[in-house]
C-alpha cells in the first residue's frame, strides 16, 4: 500500500517582539499608543487549544493597522489565569507580532521607543523560529 505524507510548515513571516513590563495590557496599550503614537486597539482574544479535550486559553490581544505598506501590528499578553502563550518564555509578558515588511529604520524607532518607556524593563526582537512554541503565535 502506497503512503502519502503530508508535510505541514507554519507561516512565520513576521517578526516578534519579547517585552518585560509589569503592567496590565490595556496600561501599556495606552502607554505605547501616547508615546509611540500608534493606535492599537482591543479586538477579540486569541485562543490557543492545549488539549482537545479542555476549553480555549484566552490571551489579550490589541491590533494596530499602518495602511501605508499594509502593516499589521498585534499586542498579545504572554500570560493569562490559563497559563503561558510561549511557556519556555515565562519571564516575558507581551509580544508584538508585525505582519508584513518593516524596514530597519521603522523597527529600530519602535524597539528604542518601546525601550524608553520608564514601565518597561526590556524589549527586544526575538527569533520565532528558535521557540518551541511557536505555533502558539499564528494568527
Amino acid at each position: 500500500m502506497n503512503r502519502t505524507y503530508l508535510k505541514l510548515t507554519l507561516d512565520l513571516d513576521f517578526i516578534l517582539i519579547a517585552i518585560t513590563a509589569p503592567l496590565k495590557d490595556y496600561v501599556l496599550c495606552h502607554k505605547i499608543n501616547t508615546r509611540l503614537n500608534t493606535q492599537f486597539e482591543k479586538i477579540e482574544d486569541h485562543e490557543i487549544f492545549f488539549n482537545i479535550d479542555e476549553p480555549a486559553c484566552c490571551f489579550s490581544k490589541y491590533y494596530f493597522f499602518v495602511e501605508q505598506g499594509e502593516v499589521e501590528y498585534y499586542l498579545i499578553c504572554n500570560k493569562s489565569s490559563d497559563g503561558l502563550l510561549i511557556p519556555e518564555m515565562s519571564n516575558v509578558d507581551f509580544f508584538i507580532i508585525i505582519k508584513e515588511f518593516i524596514d530597519k529604520e521603522d523597527l529600530d524607532y519602535l524597539i528604542n521607543g518601546l525601550n524608553k518607556l520608564p514601565d518597561i524593563q526590556v524589549a527586544a526582537k526575538i527569533d520565532p523560529v528558535k521557540l518551541k512554541s511557536k505555533e502558539n503565535l499564528v494568527i
